[in-house]
C-alpha cells in the first residue's frame, strides 16, 4: 500500500513538473500547471488525478508513463500514457470532468 502511494505521489509530481502553463485562446491547446488543476478539481471541474488513472488503467492495463491536462477547445482533457504488458505503449485520452473515454491510440 505504501509503495502505491510513493507511486501515486511521484506520478503527481512528474505530472505537475511537466506541465506548463500556456494560455491562448479557446481553440489553441495548453498544458495547465498544478495550482490550476488544483483549483479545478476543488470547483469540480475536473476529476482527480488517481480517478483518472483508474479508468485510464481500466481500459488498457499497464504502467502509467505520463499524464497531462490539457485544454484543448474549451474543453479540460486528461492524456495519460501507459505501457502494456506487449511493451507498447498507449495514449488514452478522456474527459477530465466526466472520465469519458475521447480517444485510444497505439504510439508509434
Amino acid at each position: 500500500m505504501k509503495k502505491l502511494k510513493l507511486a501515486l505521489l511521484a506520478m503527481t509530481a512528474s505530472t505537475a513538473l511537466a506541465a506548463v502553463v500556456a494560455l491562448m485562446h479557446n481553440h489553441a491547446i495548453a498544458d495547465i500547471d498544478q495550482q490550476t488543476a488544483r483549483q479545478l478539481l476543488s470547483a469540480g471541474k475536473i476529476l482527480s488525478l488517481e480517478k483518472i488513472t483508474k479508468l485510464a488503467k481500466a481500459i488498457k492495463p499497464g504502467e502509467v508513463l505520463e499524464t497531462e491536462l490539457e485544454l484543448k477547445k474549451g474543453i479540460y482533457i486528461y492524456e495519460v500514457e501507459i505501457l502494456d504488458a506487449n511493451s507498447q505503449v498507449w495514449e488514452i485520452k478522456l474527459d477530465a470532468k466526466t472520465g469519458k473515454l475521447i480517444k485510444l491510440a497505439l504510439e508509434d
